[in-house]
């Protein structure tokens, strides 16, 4: 039998998990890589290089020069706000990660010791509604139900990969849908649910509708995001139908359209490239998990937002194991919330008059019990009334007879 032995680099992502992992780390890998001037026209071909390199004993002392030298080379970019200690970080566990899968034994903590701490609490923070609202008038059909479902829901960006039609539920209340249930990573191991506001549904529900109006088959297995597909004819000017083969706009695509729509509507800065300041307010899809969180934690208790936003046990600690609030429960908490989480004011006004229509009509309710309440103690009073004239009369009659035979 012939045994093909792995490259270095497919050594390297063979144990990266998680979506954003294997997204991140190949590219914090490459600016070693580069730094290090190491040959090779693609990032396989230079781990090779860099790996021939490494495997003599003799050469470790150079590259464990060459990685404090790295280290104090990104600490300079820390110093000019180009990056915070927390990235460099991230940058010398994906080195890391490619000796250590490689079989590179190298001393690790004296390389460290010239990392920087940093806390762990970011300075950056949510997105508020007024720059948010720029967003939903981006010139692509997507980017509303994406923003409106992000921001109500507190799904991360990689959620998107999984994300179908038949993983939105509505959830109706006197004839009216009140939000809607959305099912997390359906089929993962970390499944879990949420909700979103009404708007953020009817923003999908449109979206979906315009989908079908071009020839796509809507069903439970359509993908919720889809990549885009030509709506006119050129030659004729007329709708056509060529959204017949969708195809998942995953991640990656929707985190680069929030990001290039932040800074086209003019609400993040897009940085000259000779700037020192690369800072930006907030995250530009965290952003809104973070939105997601603050605004319902004014309403809710803690430990069910984080129910909401699919914080496992880890996070939850012991109370996790103890605290088990039913479906029921966590949607009323949610539903307190609603208003906080949406964005347009025609939807707020609406969503206040039902609130007075649903109050109105349990009133009603509550007098009509009442009234019918009243009405059958009368009923009752009256039957014991007459009961009670029947005893009466009995007793005169028996009495009579008593006194005429007497």
């Amino acid at each position: 039998m012939q045994i093909i032995e792995s490259t270095p680099y497919q050594n390297f992502t063979y144990a990266l998990k998680s979506k954003d992992v294997k997204r991140q780390y190949p590219v914090m890998l490459l600016r070693f890589l580069n730094f290090t001037d190491v040959s090779g026209e693609s990032i396989d071909e230079k781990c090779v290089s860099l790996y021939e390199f490494a495997k003599e004993i003799d050469n470790r002392k150079a590259l464990e020069s060459k990685l404090m030298e790295y280290v104090r080379f990104q600490e300079e970019r820390i110093l000019r706000n180009e990056i915070n200690a927390g990235t460099l970080r991230n940058y010398i566990k994906a080195v890391k990660h490619f000796f250590v899968i490689n079989d590179i034994l190298l001393n690790w903590d004296k390389i460290k010791k010239g990392v920087p701490t940093f806390t762990q609490t970011s300075n950056d923070r949510n997105p508020d509604i007024l720059e948010i609202k720029p967003l939903l008038s981006y010139n692509d059909i997507r980017i509303k139900p994406i923003v409106l479902t992000m921001l109500s829901s507190g799904i991360r960006v990689g959620a998107w990969n999984w994300l179908k039609w038949k993983n939105i539920t509505p959830v109706e209340k006197n004839g009216v849908i009140k939000c809607a249930r959305i099912t997390v990573y359906y089929g993962e191991p970390d499944q879990y649910f949420s909700y979103i506001t009404s708007e953020a549904y009817q923003a999908l529900q449109d979206y979906m509708n315009f989908r079908k109006l071009h020839g796509e088959k809507i069903d439970g297995e359509s993908w919720l995001i889809r990549d885009q597909w030509q709506k006119i004819s050129k030659a004729h000017g007329h709708r056509i139908g060529q959204a017949g083969k969708p195809k998942r706009f995953d991640s990656e695509g929707i985190r680069r359209l929030i990001y290039d729509s932040w800074k086209v509507q003019g609400v993040l800065t897009v940085h000259d490239s000779s700037s020192t300041e690369k800072h930006q307010p907030f995250k530009s899809s965290h952003g809104f998990r973070k939105f997601f969180e603050t605004q319902c934690e004014m309403v809710m208790k803690s430990i069910d937002v984080e129910i909401l936003m699919g914080h496992g046990f880890s996070k939850r600690g012991l109370k996790a194991n103890y605290y088990r609030p039913t479906e029921n429960y966590l949607l009323e908490q949610y539903l307190k919330a609603v208003d906080l989480l949406t964005i347009n004011e025609e939807n707020k006004l609406s969503n206040y008059v039902r609130t007075l229509e649903d109050k109105d009509k349990q009133n009603q309710d509550i007098i009509y019990e009442k009234l019918q309440e009243k009405d059958d103690a009368y009923i009752a009073l009256s039957d014991q009334v007459m009961k009670l004239m029947e005893e009466i009369q009995q007793l005169k009659s028996t009495s009579e007879k008593y006194s005429y035979e007497n």
